[in-house]
């Protein structure tokens, strides 16, 4: 072939109308040998060529407009990619839990997945030996029993996050950012921090924007188009945020790696037991450090957007935060503070905990799995190969399930007895194999925050600055956007009188 040839060939132009032709090549390829199988799940049309445009932002409530439209379970395609999407309760359970073994699997996201995490977030690895053992060296130590290791630090955070709305009570939303960011460092690093701009946390929290960032549907078109990765300097915005990232990781590492090595009395930690049994988990350096890294990125985040969206849904629903608050005068008065020994006795404050779950889910949109195999659903085909998105949004408003899901109702995880219903699950943490391994650890945060600022304060909207129950940002990892709120003291008179009775709480 010519020089000339060959330079025109490689020009942008050509490179793009070649991707197109063996796009459209592989796309009749595929119509024409699924002619004779069963059908995708129905769903919106789109162009023969590029599929459907997905939304630019908020995703997932056009996916619960689809869901109304074509059923529990329907289909699109972006590129080259089958994307199946469920939003009922029974169509998840059928399809990602019944069938997790074959929908445990991530698709390659080559944005965020390769490029920014270096393949090492466990939350988008895809499934292999590497998934494996992350996800062994998470779980074996994030059990709900490790709860009672780390409640003191819960506890002795949750003590200062009060402390920080009676002095600032307009940061709320940072203070829930502070709280979870020195907790999740505790857990990860064995090190607390008690301010919001401790640099460690700023620095996670810019790690935190880019990952959401990337990750929302169609930024990144090089993960529907893949040749679009070798254009020169395309990727080199996620590359740089990579290199970051891995070194705030290997340096809050190395912290206590160093310790270790000196035999300084360290409190137990998750860097502390990974580095441990890193022979025995046969992780390699940088995927010690990631993994480490990652699980207090992702714990922080989410655990953050949590809080706020239980202080935000009290704020707006007064006689849902009422029940809660004749449930704590009745089990535990005001004389004392909650504690992780009450919860049993305060179904009606967990009830509130799973409602904002449900109500405001923090990964509202969920995270795509994908497909080993051909799966049969309802007369329908599920391919191998294709990406499965659990719809955490729709399948919180399921109507045979959750009557009247727009309305907050806490009640509807109590029995007439007034106990937390067994049957009924929250999803928020995600589906099958790929459950969120820090639940627990989530959960009791969230619950003992909940339990103290309402038991604390009564929370009452700002009549000077109306609140947006859909005001979130459009991240994969969702928040509260700014909101204005009250907190008037509960339990005593005076802020200094709240102050006084949490002076000695988780010390």
């Amino acid at each position: 072939m010519s020089p000339l040839l060959v330079d025109i060939v490689w020009q942008p132009q050509s490179i793009a109308a070649i991707a197109l032709c063996l796009s459209l090549l592989v796309v009749i390829r595929r119509y024409l040998t699924r002619s004779s199988q069963l059908p995708l799940p129905l769903g919106p049309p789109g162009n023969i060529l590029f599929g459907n445009s997905l939304p630019p932002a908020f995703a997932y409530r056009k996916f619960e407009q689809w869901t109304q439209q074509y059923g529990p379970v329907f289909s699109l395609r972006q590129g080259l990619t089958t994307i199946i999407v469920v939003g009922r309760v029974q169509a998840a359970v059928d399809i990602m839990e019944k069938e997790g073994a074959s929908t445990v699997d991530r698709p390659h996201n080559i944005s965020a997945g390769d490029t920014l995490s270096g393949g090492m977030r466990v939350l988008l690895t895809p499934a292999g030996d590497r998934f494996k053992k992350m996800r062994r060296a998470l779980h074996s130590h994030l059990q709900p029993k490790s709860i009672a290791n780390y409640s003191p630090t819960i506890m002795r955070n949750a003590r200062q996050h009060i402390f920080d709305i009676i002095e600032h009570p307009e940061k709320h939303q940072d203070h829930a950012k502070r709280y979870s960011a020195s907790v999740v460092m505790s857990i990860g690093y064995g090190k607390e921090s008690k301010s919001y701009e401790d640099p460690d946390i700023q620095a996670v929290n810019r790690c935190l924007t880019r990952l959401g960032n990337t990750l929302r549907p169609g930024v990144w078109k090089v993960d529907a188009y893949p040749f679009l990765r070798y254009i020169p300097g395309y990727l080199q915005e996620l590359k740089d945020g990579h290199a970051e990232e891995l070194d705030l990781f290997k340096r809050q590492l190395k912290e206590v790696q160093l310790k270790m090595a000196r035999g300084d009395q360290i409190p137990d930690s998750f860097g502390k037991y990974v580095l441990e049994k890193q022979r025995e988990f046969e992780l390699s350096d940088d995927e010690t450090a990631y993994l480490a890294g990652s699980m207090f990125g992702a714990g922080s985040d989410t655990t953050a957007s949590a809080i706020s969206i239980a202080v935000l849904a009290a704020a707006c629903y007064p006689k849902a935060q009422a029940k809660v608050q004749e449930e704590l005068d009745a089990v535990v008065g005001r004389e004392r503070a909650p504690t992780f020994a009450d919860q049993e006795n305060l179904p009606q404050t967990m009830a509130f905990v799973l409602e904002t779950y449900r109500w405001r889910p923090v990964s509202a949109g969920g995270f795509a799995h994908k497909a080993t195999k051909d799966i049969i659903w309802e007369n329908y085909l599920i391919p191998k190969g294709a990406s499965v998105i659990g719809n955490v949004w729709s399948v919180g408003r399921d109507p045979a399930y959750f009557p009247d899901p727009e309305r907050f109702d806490p009640q509807r995880w109590l029995t007439k007895g007034g106990r937390l219903r067994d049957e009924l699950k929250s999803y928020t943490f995600g589906f099958g194999r790929r459950v969120c391994p820090g639940q627990h650890m989530a959960t009791a945060s969230v619950f003992v925050n909940t339990v103290l600022i309402q038991w604390a304060f009564k929370i009452k909207k700002d009549p000077t600055s109306p609140i947006d129950e859909l005001a979130f940002t459009e991240s994969a990892n969702t928040h509260p956007m700014p909101f204005k709120v009250i907190f008037e003291p509960r339990v005593t008179k005076t802020m200094e009188g709240v102050r006084e009775l949490m002076e000695d709480y988780g010390l």
